[in-house]
């Protein structure tokens, strides 16, 4: 059930209906069968997966508090008559058990992930000879919702949250259809208050909500949809399209994905809100980086967050990374202070790379950011000392150069996530080099891969579009400035956004609502 599709619009609409007429109390049981709903017309296989990862998450989370009650009580009540040494066995042997039930249950969770998502890959790693099982049917939204649930987990190990008693409960946060697909991966903290929460109508957050979806299917139709057919042309034939066209491709890719992902995001935090359940943002304007490490502090902040919370730490503090970091700082000094830094971060972005695909294409990836990240890290100081030496470090002309070069920077790392060989994406970037006749970019050929002059119009003015209330949201969020106009000229804007969406987006002119490009991963 595509969000783009008229199905999943009838489906809110029916949901909505049905969720402001029960009991508040039973809210959230209707978003449970909603999202019950959702996985069993999307597949019945993943509502079984789904659930089988709520029941053993909640399982081993509330053997988990349980223990935790255990080790508490036996403490309270021997207050005082046992020694500090018996009381420090004592909880190192029930921290023991935690950590057996947390291992038990991200075995079992990531162990599906890897057996339904990455089997295939790693049975050509090992040459091994592949036959049905390598056909498993990927569950729907299994890379978001399986790091949600292991996040969980870890965090009740942590003991910063209680264990959620109730099953029902606990699926339903696994499980929440608008957050599946394409994230955000929420953290139980955040999401559990207002998912599990009695809500009423409120007529200015509905308004904000449902123009919030309308935005987002302003850049998936208008925009993503209308890129969607070039850019699968010019990487389907990497012999073939070279030189001028991968320019044009690693351009149009990058504006693609940035109106399908956000877009996505945005239809999904829309829907929530006219729920009244409220979803961690996941993107802060990314283009507007100055650098590789800010952009990603600014796109896809929630997995950013997960793998430096549940991956990044861990591994740092772990006792192999302590021991290279005293022969590091042994055999180099103070510089050997950044190594277990820069192991733990190579660690975090060879999984990253994987959590998007099970290709050489994205481990590939994920060690260029690694490398380019580690590299500027080494350079800081140099730097720093040039911004102190020039002046022209700090103005607005510079600013702008240091995004456009990120943005460059970006376009070249994602043509890893267009082709399907390492090998192909370094033969087609090389041809940038040897291959490109700039006059070619403004030739007729740019008009046979599948986008026509007026396509190009479109996606231009709607990329201008983005641009502009980009920027208004660097001051403020544009719905409240717009909130403040008069009813009339609100009503102009958003209907003015309401029909180019129904006559120039993809349902207007023939297109097909293409699938989210995240969904994949």
């Amino acid at each position: 059930m595509l969000f783009t599709s008229y199905s999943f619009i009838g489906f809110t609409g029916v949901l909505l209906s049905v969720y402001y007429l029960v009991p508040r109390r039973l809210q959230w049981i209707i978003l449970l069968i909603s999202s019950c709903v959702f996985y069993w017309v999307a597949n019945p296989a993943s509502l079984i997966y789904v659930s089988f990862t709520a029941f053993t998450i909640w399982g081993c989370a509330i053997m988990i508090d349980r223990d935790y009650g255990i080790q508490n009580e036996y403490i309270r009540l021997n207050k005082g008559t046992i020694s500090k040494e018996d009381q420090k066995a004592f909880k190192a042997r029930h921290k023991m058990i935690r950590e057996i039930w947390t291992s038990f249950g991200i075995f079992l969770n990531i162990g599906i992930l890897i057996v339904t998502k990455y089997f295939s890959f790693l049975a050509g790693l090992f040459t091994v000879q592949q036959n049905h099982f390598t056909d498993i049917i990927v569950p729907l939204g299994i890379s978001f919702y399986t790091l949600q649930a292991v996040g969980y987990l870890i965090d009740v190990k942590r003991g910063t949250i209680k264990a959620e008693g109730n099953l029902f409960k606990m699926l339903l946060f696994v499980s929440f259809f608008p957050q599946v697909i394409q994230g955000p991966i929420s953290r139980f903290s955040d999401l559990s208050v207002s998912l599990f929460g009695e809500h009423e109508p409120e007529r200015k957050e509905i308004n904000f909500a449902l123009q919030r979806i309308l935005w987002g299917y302003f850049k998936k139709l208008i925009v993503a949809d209308r890129i969607a057919p070039a850019v699968i042309t010019l990487v389907s034939d990497p012999a073939k399209y070279r030189g001028a066209y991968v320019i044009v491709a690693l351009v149009l890719y990058t504006i693609e994905l940035y109106a399908d992902f956000t877009g996505g995001i945005d239809i999904s935090i829309g829907v929530a809100g006219i729920l009244g359940v409220k979803v961690t943002e996941n993107f802060r304007r990314p283009y507007f980086s100055t650098s590789l490490k800010e952009y990603w502090r600014r796109w896809h902040i929630t997995m950013s967050q997960w793998f430096r919370e549940f991956v990044f730490y861990p591994v740092s503090t772990s006792k192999l990374v302590q021991g290279i970091s005293k022969f590091a700082r042994k055999h180099l000094g103070n510089r050997g202070k950044k190594v277990p830094v820069y192991f733990s971060s190579f660690i975090v972005w060879v999984a990253t790379g994987l959590w998007h695909g099970a290709n050489w294409t994205f481990i590939i990836w994920g060690m260029l950011n690694w490398l380019i990240l580690t590299v500027s890290e080494e350079l800081e100081p140099v730097y720093a000392a040039f911004h102190k030496k020039v002046g022209f470090s700090n103005s607005y002309g510079y600013k702008v150069f240091m995004c456009f070069r990120t943005i460059l920077l970006i376009c070249i790392l994602n043509l890893f996530d267009c082709y399907s060989s390492v090998r192909d994406t370094i033969s087609v970037l090389a041809s940038i080099i040897t291959e490109t006749e700039l006059g070619e970019l403004f030739s007729d050929k740019m008009l046979t891969i599948g986008m026509s002059g007026l396509d190009y119009v479109i996606v231009l003015a709607g990329v201008f579009v983005m641009l502009a209330v980009s920027l208004i949201q660097e001051k403020g969020d544009v719905r409240e400035y717009i909130w403040k106009m008069p009813y009339a000229i609100r009503f102009a804007i958003w209907f003015a956004l309401f029909l180019s969406v129904l006559l120039i987006g993809a349902y207007g002119i023939g297109y097909d609502a293409n699938q989210f490009i995240y969904n994949r991963f």
